[in-house]
């Protein structure tokens, strides 16, 4: 019994090992949204576009450039490039209300502006 057993196992460990492998499906492309138009901005480049920010910090490796209207507040994070030389370029974009709660980063890129 106990070799039919061990058969057994045997068996099915070398039918597991012989099993097709499926391949993971496509990753879906990312989906473009407006506000990645500011990725890759440099802070003269959102000046432009805003105007002087109403708040400026570095914050660790980074800055962080913010513009406010009363109705929400956008937060543009840059950073200098993986080489470490160059100009800081907007990595990440954050908005919210001046309550603090979330903002629609569209809604509030076309509020700002100019």
């Amino acid at each position: 019994m106990r070799r039919l057993f061990a058969f057994a196992i045997l068996s099915l460990v070398a039918a597991c090992a012989r099993a097709p492998r499926t391949a993971p499906g496509p990753t879906p492309a990312p989906v473009e949204r407006p506000s990645g138009v500011l990725i890759g901005l440099t802070a003269s480049d959102l000046a432009g576009r805003f105007g002087q920010p109403t708040f400026q910090v570095r914050e660790g490796p980074g800055t962080k450039l913010q513009w406010a209207d009363g109705r929400c507040v956008l937060d543009a994070y840059l950073y200098l490039p993986e080489s470490g030389r160059g100009v800081e370029r907007v990595m990440h974009v954050d908005a919210r209300r001046p309550s603090g709660d979330d903002f629609d980063v569209e809604s509030c890129l076309g509020m700002l502006t100019r």
